[in-house]
């Protein structure tokens, strides 16, 4: 009897042993403190820094969607140029796209100079929309005149003479000797201009009272500015 007391005793000994144990486990698991979602961010909502930049569209993103909103694509040519071709998109100095300065496209006035004295310049501008070549000299017919005055040979630029829209070229005309070795000269209150290559003359109107012009008459060749016309 006495030995089964014992027994039993051991017994619940033990039990009370493990329970006790058990206890203090539990107290200690609950007792640890747990990350919480905003200390961790780095795996739980994606608060953190790192994934920030996943979830935010970058700039230039943003902009890709902005100028795609507007109906223009990245590295689509807008038409815009600064070029100087022209609507078509050819180039106006090309030799197919110029034409002939003539007395269809152009005006021309004629004007003595103070200097040099017995110079006249002759300004001619190109009237019409394309680019337009000079070649050679003006072929001046005076009123009354029986043959045009020779060019000035030394006065031949390198290239031709050409005007924009617009442009302007000049010549000059040497009118009169200033020793007299011209002869008596005469008075000339009108002048046509030709151009090479063509039978149409242009009329160019002089001063009210005219030019006096003499044997010396003699004309330069189309330049791209009047000081090295009245240089010839």
């Amino acid at each position: 009897m006495r030995t089964r007391m014992l027994a039993a005793a051991t017994i619940a000994l033990a039990t009370l042993s493990l329970t006790a144990c058990g206890s203090e486990d539990n107290v200690r698991d609950e007792g640890a403190a747990k990350p919480s979602g905003a200390a961790s961010g780095e795996g739980v909502g994606g608060t953190s820094s790192g994934s920030s930049g996943d979830a935010t569209p970058s700039s230039d993103h943003t902009k890709s969607r902005e100028t795609d909103g507007k109906g223009t694509s990245p590295g689509k040519d807008t038409g815009t140029s600064t070029g100087t071709g022209t609507a078509d998109g050819s180039d106006p100095n090309a030799p197919e796209n110029r034409v002939p300065c003539s007395a269809a496209n152009t005006s021309i006035t004629a004007a003595p100079v103070s200097r040099p004295l017995n110079y006249m310049l002759i300004t001619i501008t190109n009237t019409g929309s394309k680019m337009c070549d000079l070649p050679g000299y003006p072929i001046l017919k005076f009123e009354g005149a029986q043959s045009v005055p020779p060019v000035i040979e030394d006065s031949k630029p390198q290239a031709v003479t050409s005007l924009k829209p617009g442009g302007k070229g000049y010549a000059a005309a040497i009118l009169s000797a200033g020793d007299g070795s011209g002869g008596e000269g005469r008075t000339a209150t009108t002048l046509q201009v030709g151009f090479q290559g063509s039978d149409r003359m242009a009329d160019a109107a002089l001063q009210a009272r005219g030019v006096h012009i003499d044997d010396s008459l003699r004309v330069s060749y189309w330049q791209s500015d009047a000081a090295t016309a009245l240089a010839s």
